[in-house]
């Protein structure tokens, strides 16, 4: 499994033979601009809730790939009347692709479109595949409900929101690769815009002083498990 670190909350993995798409928010992101999201490859594009600093290059790689959509009811059924293919799921749930098995678990967060399109719950993805498992937060919370994932799976890699302001700040991120039981970690959603810049030489120590693992990938790096 190889994940690319694509701006943002945006990554790119590939898994099974396949390619997968997490929030694609990329072409309004300036630090990505070395990114052409026409060179993307997705057979699927997984999207933890509506709001458009993860929505904003669906349908442009949707188009592009024809990829299937992977989201909650709401986005699912908001893409579907546009003509796109979509995969529906709900909190809970969980659906075995070709490329593995995806389960669509809870966050706390809001979710819409920009144009106030209510986004249905948001939420965050378990996926299963090559003998690893990885745990995508989305915009979260810290909360107990992270509790519960490790009694369904062993993680190899939770990729946690560190930013603050509007998820997870790095000491709620800390407190949550404990309940993941996962002390490897890569963060996401900092850095893109003022309110969640972060200190990283802080964030690395504090994890290390935990005895965890914090990676900040640069736009376009990948890690391999």
């Amino acid at each position: 499994m190889k994940i690319t670190f694509l701006g943002h909350a945006s990554l790119h993995i590939e898994v099974g033979g396949k390619n997968i798409i997490v929030d694609p928010f990329i072409s309004g992101n300036p630090k990505a601009k070395h990114i052409d999201i026409l060179d993307l490859k997705a057979d699927f594009i997984l999207i933890t809730h509506a709001h458009q600093d993860h929505v904003l290059d669906v349908e442009t790689i949707a188009k592009h790939t024809q990829a299937t959509i992977v989201s909650n009811a709401e986005i699912a059924g908001h893409y579907s009347k546009k003509g796109f293919h979509c995969h529906p799921m709900n909190h809970g749930g969980s659906w075995t692709f070709d490329f593995g098995k995806v389960k669509y678990v809870n966050a706390i967060h809001s979710s819409s479109f920009s144009d106030g399109t209510y986004g249905g719950n948001p939420g965050g993805f378990v996926i299963e595949g090559e003998h690893k498992n990885i745990y995508i937060a989305g915009d979260t919370a810290l909360s107990m409900d992270m509790k519960l994932i490790p009694m369904r799976t062993k993680l190899d890699l939770a990729i946690l929101p560190i930013g603050n302001n509007f998820t997870m700040d790095v000491d709620d991120a800390i407190m949550a690769s404990d309940f993941l039981e996962c002390d490897k970690i890569l963060g996401y959603h900092y850095d893109t815009f003022g309110y969640i810049e972060i200190n990283h030489d802080e964030a690395i120590r504090k994890f290390f002083n935990k005895g965890k693992d914090l990676m900040l990938l640069k736009i376009g790096e990948s890690l391999e498990l």
